[in-house]
């Protein structure tokens, strides 16, 4: 049976946004990379002094869809555990261990569409893992039914919690309606960060602003940090985040770590001027 033929109640559907009812198919990296934080944010435990965020995550992909990532998936894996590793960093939350991404598959899955199993987990020393028992060996002279048969995929998935599929729409899904793109921030125009008057659409989730060159805005400012702050989009709003900058961030005259963007608000970074503007 498959891992997700009786997870019911951890299916969802997740809009992504217009360019992806229209053109979408296989899953992208950047897609798998902005589950896997939304898991990590969803499943975090607030302790007495510390957030904790999962540190293990399963990915079940389409054999299509696995097929794609085969010749880099080592690399891959590795870049979306450091993607978790910053994002945790970002959030302030604790961490048990480097979080540890695994690919699996499923043949019910169509292409576009992935799981995510997230769990917790304290690692044990080498020590202890040696000290433990080995598993009990099966009687003299008993045949194969004495064995214990492995856990089915089902039981597996229920020690590592819910799991949650997530299904990109396909093309011939109906337009967005006027709610929905409300919500995802699409109702009109993307808004547009102005850098010392030079226009730069804010058309993606997430914008990147520094002195470095694989930023999504490089800044020729010294007083700039190389990656300094984030304009994000979250809940159909938008929001500058200092990225622990050197100087820090001033939003119309005011110091800041996090705050929402309103049309025309005037953001300092370093000694470069930033104009937010939403077209409405």
């Amino acid at each position: 049976m498959s891992v997700f033929r009786s997870i019911e109640h951890g299916i969802q559907s997740v809009l992504e946004g217009a360019f992806g009812r229209a053109f979408r198919s296989h899953v992208q990296p950047v897609e798998l990379a902005r589950k896997l934080a939304k898991e990590m944010d969803d499943h975090r435990t607030v302790s007495v002094s510390r957030v904790y965020a999962p540190n293990e995550y399963e990915l079940w992909l389409s054999p299509d869809d696995r097929e794609q990532f085969r010749s880099y998936e080592g690399s891959l894996l590795t870049e979306l555990s450091d993607y978790l590793s910053e994002h945790a960093r970002r959030e302030g939350y604790a961490l048990l261990s480097t979080p540890k991404v695994t690919l699996q598959e499923d043949e019910d899955l169509a292409v576009g569409e992935f799981g995510i199993a997230t769990r917790l987990v304290q690692q044990r020393p080498k020590s202890a893992e040696q000290a433990a028992p080995p598993p009990p060996a099966a009687p003299p002279n008993a045949g194969p039914s004495a064995v214990p048969p492995p856990a089915p995929a089902m039981e597996q998935a229920n020690a590592v919690g819910e799991t949650k599929i997530f299904k990109a729409p396909s093309p011939e899904t109906e337009a967005v309606t006027p709610e929905e793109a409300e919500r995802l921030g699409l109702a009109h125009e993307p808004p547009v960060l102005r850098v010392n008057g030079r226009p730069v659409p804010v058309a993606k989730r997430s914008l990147v602003v520094g002195r470095s060159r694989e930023c999504d805005v490089t800044l020729d400012d010294p007083n700039v940090s190389r990656r300094h702050a984030e304009i994000r989009q979250e809940h159909g709003g938008f929001w500058i985040v200092d990225l622990n900058s050197t100087n820090g961030v001033e939003v119309n005259g005011a110091h800041v770590d996090r705050k929402q963007l309103e049309d025309g608000d005037e953001i300092v970074v370093g000694k470069t001027n930033l104009t937010f503007e939403r077209n409405l």
